[in-house]
């Protein structure tokens, strides 16, 4: 089993932040330009372009100059793969808790049985 997480780990710290989480929103609705992100959020271009930094580098966001407009646009190949990432984690842990299920309702039956 191939382990994602030293992959993911930057996409699941990108994606903690609510303005970082906003902006991927956002992005999935299409590609926009960098002012256009930034205009929701009270605060400086120079902050808000740190927080793309950080999309960029975890790989989530691309941004390419058209003209005099910088646009943005989401890549969807890290977020499927942590999307992937999770499935499995909620798969273990689905099983793991049919089998506690299954231990408890086997240990209830016992009871009931020596009771009686």
């Amino acid at each position: 089993m191939t382990n994602y997480l030293p992959r993911l780990a930057p996409v699941f710290h990108a994606l903690a932040d609510p303005t970082r989480g906003a902006v991927v929103a956002r992005l999935a609705e299409g590609p926009a330009s960098v002012g256009a992100l930034a205009e929701p959020f009270r605060m400086a271009l120079p902050t808000f372009l740190q927080h793309l930094k950080v999309l960029e580098a975890a790989g989530l966001v691309v941004s390419e100059k058209q003209g005099r407009v910088r646009m943005v646009r989401i890549r969807a190949a890290p977020l499927a793969e942590a999307e992937d990432w999770l499935a499995r984690r909620r798969r273990e842990w689905e099983a793991k808790l049919d089998r506690l299920q299954a231990f408890v309702e086997a240990l209830e039956t016992e009871t009931k049985e020596k009771d009686h």
